[in-house]
């Protein structure tokens, strides 16, 4: 396997595992809301349960903005993944230059 056939595989595996993720912290967030409304009379569980969604909606902003960044780039330089990219060329005049 060349390189170029490792990165298509990394590329496919982090497509894969990315709305997993996503769906992680998503899921996350609302275990920390489940534990603040749960506990409301107990402080400290209330302030964990803050906490857990602090770092849930931490981690779901941090994602999304990610995958924006990358998106708002694709579109602005027009990579798509299923274009080759076009390298300027130099087209040469074997005939000599004799007008024909």
């Amino acid at each position: 396997m060349d390189l170029f056939g490792i990165l298509e595989t990394v590329a496919e595996l982090i497509g894969f595992a990315t709305p997993i993720v996503v769906a992680l912290a998503l899921l996350y967030f609302f275990w920390g809301l489940a534990q603040y409304i749960l506990n409301a009379s107990n402080d400290e569980k209330k302030k964990e349960g803050r906490n857990i969604m602090i770092w849930g909606i931490l981690a779901l902003f941090i994602m999304v903005s990610i995958w924006g960044i990358i998106n708002v780039v694709r579109d602005t330089f027009g990579l798509d993944s299923n274009t080759d990219i076009n390298v300027p060329r130099v087209d040469v005049d074997r005939s000599g230059g004799a007008a024909q």
